[in-house]
């Protein structure tokens, strides 16, 4: 049994699957590594931000991120409609890329009295990250 196809599906076939490269990628934070607390006191727990932005982006060492967490709250009184907040929680400092992620670390959080609250204070897989623009 043989398929036909014309010049037209074809030329859309190609279109739809070429087509997504051309859209904005999200970057984000796709993991995180810790070291195990012992119960000192005054004890610093190291982690590591594991991104999928890296060198083929224009990240190298020492390069820093701001990190955005997505807030979506919906609106039950007017016409129930979703807002999303892109809300600025902090930033990573790169220490180590590769082609297409990078390792950073924590360089500061924003927990002043002027920041919104959020449920899970710190950095978390699925926040957003993008290079620091000065």
């Amino acid at each position: 049994m043989r398929f036909k196809i014309s010049l037209q599906t074809l030329t859309v076939l190609v279109f739809v699957f070429t087509a997504s490269m051309g859209f904005a990628r999200d970057y984000i934070i796709f993991s995180i590594a810790q070291d195990l607390p012992m119960g000192h006191e005054n004890e610093v727990v190291k982690k590591n931000y594991y991104v999928n932005i890296g060198k083929q982006q224009g990240v190298d060492s020492g390069t820093h991120l701001d990190v955005f967490r997505i807030v979506s709250r919906l609106d039950p009184y007017e016409n129930k409609k979703r807002f999303n907040f892109r809300v600025k929680i902090g930033e990573l400092e790169v220490l180590h890329t590769e082609e297409n992620s990078a390792i950073g670390v924590l360089k500061s959080i924003n927990d002043d009295k002027k920041s919104p609250l959020f449920e899970i204070g710190q950095f978390m897989i699925g926040d957003q990250v993008g290079v620091k623009v000065k």
